[in-house]
């Protein structure tokens, strides 16, 4: 087996597990996925991008995957932009901390 023959087989094994792990969330987790999907969405096509520029493919399906991976992080940045961000409690000093 060839050095380029493993890193195809390389990139199958990720994304076979980002389908697994898509799969998993969609279907275990009510929640998350809406938040996570882009991101998982943008990794993926990113991802396939890899696979079929090592494998061969032409431009158009590269260039695809790729604009796809461009659109899934842009709703990916817009869903964050849009999202409050928690502040945290102050830290208390450590004699504050000591006295009961």
């Amino acid at each position: 087996m060839n050095e380029s023959e493993v890193l195809l087989r390389m990139v199958e094994v990720v994304l076979l597990a980002s389908l697994i792990e898509l799969l998993w969330l969609m279907t275990h987790i009510s929640a998350a996925p809406r938040g996570l999907l882009p991101n998982l969405l943008a990794g993926f096509s990113l991802a396939l991008a890899l696979r079929l520029g090592l494998g061969g493919a032409g431009v158009a399906w590269v260039g695809a995957c790729l604009a796809s991976a461009g659109v899934c992080h842009l709703f990916d940045l817009r869903a964050r932009w849009h999202r409050p961000v928690a502040s945290l409690p102050p830290v208390a000093s450590r004699h504050e901390r000591s006295t009961p």
